[in-house]
């Protein structure tokens, strides 16, 4: 079973890599067989979405490379960890239009949701579960939710003594619905 971590901010300075690489470190300390790989959007380059095809019936053949590569790495994922930053009470745009790129990569898989935000991020994350249904991705009920105002020092996160424990729900969560799916 393999487990994408995917960091979705694209910002310079940006929170969601030290959550990201927290997400991760929790995860590769857990007992058991599953695979964890940590995967930032922003390396990827994906382009806008201007393109005349739906990307639903596009049969993952993309216009551009870095669609291409981004495609792969999500499509090589059993279930993902979406790591999400909170803009203005929703989605960052950049993870929105890369999840938009994309379509059959997504289908049917676990997902599991890990906010930051001024207040949590609780709003992208309700967002997240709305948008994800639509590609029948089943989202788990667990998510994490870190304020930027109490679990930052800067760009670094200090997450407070209950989110691991959450974290560890949420990942636990994720496997479980990805064996249920693969049985």
């Amino acid at each position: 079973m393999k487990i994408g971590i995917i960091i979705g901010s694209l910002r310079e300075g940006r929170k969601g890599e030290s959550v990201g690489r927290w997400v991760h470190e929790q995860a590769l300390a857990r007992e058991g067989s599953t695979e964890f790989e940590l995967i930032d959007l922003k390396s990827f380059g994906v382009p806008l979405l201007e393109w005349e095809k739906v990307p639903g019936g596009a049969k993952k053949q993309y216009p551009y490379d870095s669609v291409l590569a981004w495609s792969a790495a999500v499509d090589a994922c059993d279930g993902f960890v979406l790591v999400t930053p909170e803009y203005n009470h929703s989605v960052p745009g950049g993870l929105k239009n890369a999840t938009d790129w994309l379509y059959p990569e997504w289908q049917g898989k676990a997902a599991g949701l890990v906010g930051y935000g001024s207040e949590g991020g609780v709003r992208a994350i309700e967002h997240w579960r709305l948008i994800l249904a639509n590609y029948s991705t089943v989202v788990v009920r667990q998510q994490v939710s870190l304020s930027t105002m109490e679990e930052f020092d800067g760009a670094q996160v200090r997450p407070n003594e209950r989110r691991p424990g959450e974290l560890g729900t949420l990942l636990d969560q994720v496997e479980q619905t990805v064996r249920q799916q693969q049985s």
